[in-house]
């Protein structure tokens, strides 16, 4: 064959494509497992960071195991539908995990949450005290927020405050409001909001009442 002509080119050019497309589809499937468990790792370090659990240098599967007892998935009347299962689940209208765990202080309820930022998705996990109310601790993330800004939604000295603060009001869900600071909310418990980062900020609060929402009842019923 004429190396020099088109038909050749296209050939060779062709025989490439799909030689290069089958190691990319071999590799995307040999490295898939491991994905996917750097993705269930994370998860758990997110959980574990709203307990107020560092995992830095140790294995964080074994830290997970140790204090996550059930990952319950609710119904939208806060039945418990199944004690396992949750950590799979993600964003739902009918179905809701939740994560209790088994601490030195206690037993701690961990609800996952799902919001819109300025530029894209944050998420979170609160864990609230065995009174299903006051906020244990806090973990928020980001895909897209502005750094130094928005961004700022995952520092310790955002997320720190929330600590202590509860969620209900005289029987009721009242969430937490986040505010400008300096300023103030009526009839909640409240924290400040990012400086510059005021969108960002309404969105995280947003994002606490709209997923504790789903929390209603679960929340009310007394164990």
């Amino acid at each position: 064959m004429n190396t020099n002509s088109n038909t050749y080119t296209v050939i060779y050019a062709s025989v490439m494509v799909v030689i290069v497309a089958f190691v990319l589809a071999f590799a995307s499937s040999a490295l898939k497992p491991v994905q996917t468990k750097n993705v269930e790792l994370d998860k758990m370090k997110q959980i574990l960071s709203a307990l107020n659990i560092d995992t830095k240098g140790k294995d964080a599967e074994e830290v997970y195991r140790n204090y996550i007892k059930k990952d319950m998935i609710l119904d939208a009347n806060g039945a418990v539908k199944a004690e396992k299962g949750g950590f799979a689940l993600g964003e739902s209208n009918d179905e809701f995990a939740v994560y209790v765990a088994e601490t030195e202080d206690g037993t701690k309820y961990i609800i996952p949450l799902y919001g819109n930022g300025l530029w894209g998705a944050i998420w979170g996990y609160i864990a609230l005290d065995e009174d299903k109310n006051t906020v244990y601790g806090t973990y928020f993330s980001h895909a897209g927020e502005t750094p130094g800004l928005g961004a700022e939604i995952t520092t310790p000295a955002f997320q720190a405050p929330f600590r202590g603060k509860q969620i209900m009001k005289e029987g009721r869900l009242a969430s937490i409001a986040v505010v400008k600071p300096g300023k103030a909310a009526g009839g909640q418990d409240y924290v400040d909001g990012i400086s510059g980062g005021t969108i960002t900020s309404t969105a995280v609060q947003d994002m606490l009442k709209n997923c504790l929402a789903n929390y209603t009842d679960f929340l009310t019923i007394k164990e």
